[in-house]
């Protein structure tokens, strides 16, 4: 009880500490920052791999489990690593440690990507590679419809002429359209007349 026998002897040095206290906790609660977003230093890197034709299951086996063990052994300050995989799609995303060097990092992944490329199935290219913070949320979704134009034409608005015109916004991180369907080419491949010119179809996704 020592503390109260000193407020006690000494009641005035108490108050005006406790004045003191009162007042530079109301400074710094006018003065202190408020964001909706703050800054969190939370690095994270998405690996995108893409192989059209392929069920979830194979994008798992063949890709993504690949893509994760090469990952543990090459690329430093690896917190912990999520992946999901889709028809045609495998997505990687690495955390690392608060203040890791996230320049070396993404040199590491793109050398152990490119390394990669060789023992995946034939026709598969370099994965995309994108870097963001914990505090990096979408702040804006903007949806494509139309009662006139079909599921191709309305993809390729968004993809080739709205895409290009938000990326040109400071600060702005735009997204790669998703959903829709994209265009494609249908070709007839007559193996008999190919044969006779010394020729053949490729049985792989062209690059």
């Amino acid at each position: 009880m020592w503390i109260v026998r000193l407020a006690l002897r000494r009641p005035y040095t108490f108050v005006v500490m406790a004045l003191a206290i009162l007042l530079a906790g109301g400074l710094a609660i006018a003065r202190m920052p408020a964001d909706i977003f703050p800054e969190i230093d939370i690095p994270i890197v998405s690996i995108v791999w893409s192989y059209g034709g392929m069920t979830p299951e194979d994008m798992a086996n063949m890709i993504t489990t690949r893509s994760e063990r090469g990952m543990t052994t090459t690329v430093n300050d690896i917190e912990h690593m999520e992946s999901q995989s889709y028809a045609g799609v495998s997505v990687t995303r690495l955390y690392f440690h608060p203040g890791a060097k996230i320049e070396a990092a993404i040199a590491q992944i793109s050398a152990q990507a490119n390394q990669l490329v060789g023992y995946l199935p034939e026709g598969a290219r370099p994965p995309g590679i994108l870097t963001y913070n914990a505090a990096a949320v979408p702040i804006l979704q903007l949806g494509l419809s139309s009662a006139t134009m079909s599921e191709q034409e309305v993809f390729d608005l968004g993809t080739n002429f709205i895409r290009t015109q938000l990326a040109t916004i400071q600060g702005a991180s735009v997204a790669s359209p998703y959903g829709g369907k994209q265009r494609a080419v249908m070709v007839d491949i007559d193996p008999q007349a190919l044969f006779s010119r010394g020729l053949s179809a490729p049985i792989s996704p062209p690059r």
